[in-house]
């Protein structure tokens, strides 16, 4: 064969296998760059996760923090009405008039014994450790209620 169609031959060869390798070369780079891409919309969304636990923790301490302040005032609330009561009975606080009379309307003060108003004035001391009780019972669920929506607000604000 002769010379010049050899050196053809070999140039030929040489230009598709040029050819080749530089498709491979550039499906490879292709490959690593969608790679990459994904690496880096994992990170992100790794991120986002990471932050998204971070503020749900926070939001679940706050609202233990509000249960556990409203628990501590739920045992807290007998002591306040036994204290009333006790109070009520040693003359240390009053009731206003509309509620001493409340127990004994039915009774006229000039027909009623002297045991029958001992007696409603303890239920009249009773009475009002109830009412204080319900009073604050009420007050501190309100309370808690109110700061579980301050904190689920500040928390998706």
């Amino acid at each position: 064969m002769n010379r010049t169609l050899i050196a053809v031959l070999v140039f030929v060869a040489w230009s598709a296998a040029m050819f080749g390798a530089g498709w491979a070369w550039r499906g490879d780079r292709a490959e690593g760059a969608e790679a990459q891409q994904q690496a880096s919309t994992s990170v992100a969304v790794v991120e986002q996760v990471n932050q998204t636990r971070a503020t749900e923790r926070t939001q679940a301490d706050k609202l233990a923090a509000i249960g556990v302040k409203h628990e501590e005032d739920r045992a807290a609330a007998p002591a306040v009405a036994d204290a009333v009561v006790a109070d009520v009975r040693a003359g240390d606080l009053r009731l206003r008039d509309g509620w001493a009379g409340c127990e004994t309307q039915r009774l006229s003060d000039a027909a009623a014994a002297t045991v029958e108003r001992d007696a409603a004035a303890e239920r009249r001391a009773d009475f009002a450790g109830a009412v204080v009780r319900a009073g604050r019972d009420a007050d501190d669920q309100l309370r808690a209620c109110q700061a579980v929506i301050a904190a689920d607000r500040a928390g998706s604000g």
